[in-house]
């Protein structure tokens, strides 16, 4: 619903919620767009080619890019974009195809740390190609540099990071 109110419901007017503009709608809609139907045609190639989803891939990548190719698993969650609980199912799996270690953070044992092993970094580089082919094709091909950092400033503006991780 855009500039229209719904019917009344008795609440006081200061309730009413300010409802969105059409070209506020248009932003909405595209972005709902992007976050909805985005992550499978990145995932798609990724599954065909390497048998990854692309949550996996986001993960192994992640740490492949780490100091050390180390991180906390609470760093890993927000950077993947998956809860904690998500991410320990997956670097289950990974512990047990050998890609990934876990073990207590030597700094602050109250955290668990990632470690990727040779095998799992040879996954990922395997499917680095086949990943980053599809986020050309379909997100950085298409924009004109300027439109690439606009993307680039509006995603920074509207990134949600978790308390833990300020």
């Amino acid at each position: 619903m855009a500039s229209t109110a719904i019917p009344d419901s008795g609440d006081d007017a200061a309730d009413e919620p300010l409802w969105l503009t059409p070209d506020e709608k248009e932003a909405w809609t595209g972005l709902v767009s992007l976050v909805l139907l985005l992550p499978g045609r990145l995932e798609s190639p990724l599954q065909h080619a390497a048998g990854l989803t692309l949550f996996e891939y986001l993960v192994l990548s992640h740490i492949s890019e780490a100091r050390q190719r180390r991180l906390r698993m609470s760093e890993l969650a927000y950077l993947a974009s998956g809860s904690l609980s998500r991410l320990s199912n997956v670097v289950k799996r990974f512990e047990q195809r050998g890609w990934v270690e876990r073990s207590p953070d030597p700094d602050d044992g109250r955290y668990t740390v990632a470690t990727l092993t040779d095998s799992g970094y040879e996954v990922v580089v395997a499917a680095a190609p086949t990943h980053v082919r599809s986020v050309r094709k379909f997100v950085l091909d298409p924009l004109t540099a300027a439109d690439q950092k606009a993307l680039a400033r509006i995603a920074a503006k509207l990134r949600i990071r978790p308390s833990d991780l300020q």
